[in-house]
């Protein structure tokens, strides 16, 4: 799935500078949206946060995501707080409005539908822009970042492969199923919802077993 503008997955801030934090993110791309945005429900009772939209080749808003926990930064360790356990505890729910292949604004080209399988690689891209093996040297960061990209869509275009298992999970109180995996770095997973929108999410530190997902009622009380 092509996008422009921003990406649903911060970039990975240069060595030495800092994520922007949360309240310097604007809500306006999110208002924009023609979709419900979701997040945890109200069963998650900690900080809540914008991160970015992403948009199709019209510039029409395609995806966002909202975070939920302690703020990730790019870390090339676990910052160990007990035995293998994360420092930074977190999940993010990404959106993706369902949409058929259609023709663009000026009606020159088609722009890509969106699947289930789109959420998955959002999600999966998502975690990786905050993972960096601790015994990687600096100059491989680009390289790893690449081939991992590789990998998750490769994953994310196979759903029904082994990687993945089925989850179900509360999405405005109904259970739905998710397709789910773990790795090293954290879990993955992605579903359909009943008001015409997928979702992704990622974490790490925080069991994605719990979770259940609600549409936010009004998105400008994040501003």
């Amino acid at each position: 799935m092509e996008t422009t503008s921003q990406a649903v997955a911060q970039a990975p801030a240069a060595e030495g500078q800092e994520q922007l934090p949360s309240a310097r993110r604007t809500v306006d791309g999110y208002l924009l949206a023609p979709f419900p945005w979701y997040g945890l429900d109200e069963a998650f009772t900690g900080p809540r946060w914008l991160m970015q939209v992403g948009t199709a080749a019209d510039e029409a808003v395609e995806h966002g995501s909202i975070g939920h926990g302690d703020e990730p930064s790019v870390k090339n360790e676990y910052a160990v707080g007990t035995a293998g356990e994360p420092k930074e505890k977190f999940a993010v729910v990404v959106t993706v409005a369902a949409n058929p292949v259609r023709r663009s604004a000026d009606g020159t080209g088609l722009l890509e539908a969106t699947s289930v399988s789109s959420a998955a690689w959002l999600a999966g891209v998502g975690l990786l822009s905050f993972t960096w093996p601790g015994q990687m040297d600096h100059s491989l960061r680009d390289d790893w970042l690449e081939q991992q990209t590789e990998t998750a869509w490769a994953l994310a275009d196979d759903l029904a492969g082994p990687d993945w298992s089925t989850l179900s999970l509360p999405v405005d109180g109904v259970p739905t199923p998710f397709h789910y995996r773990e790795s090293e770095f954290g879990w993955v997973l992605a579903g359909s919802t009943q008001q015409g929108v997928h979702l992704g999410a990622y974490g790490r530190g925080m069991s994605a077993y719990g979770l259940g997902f609600a549409m936010i009622k009004d998105i400008s009380t994040y501003a």
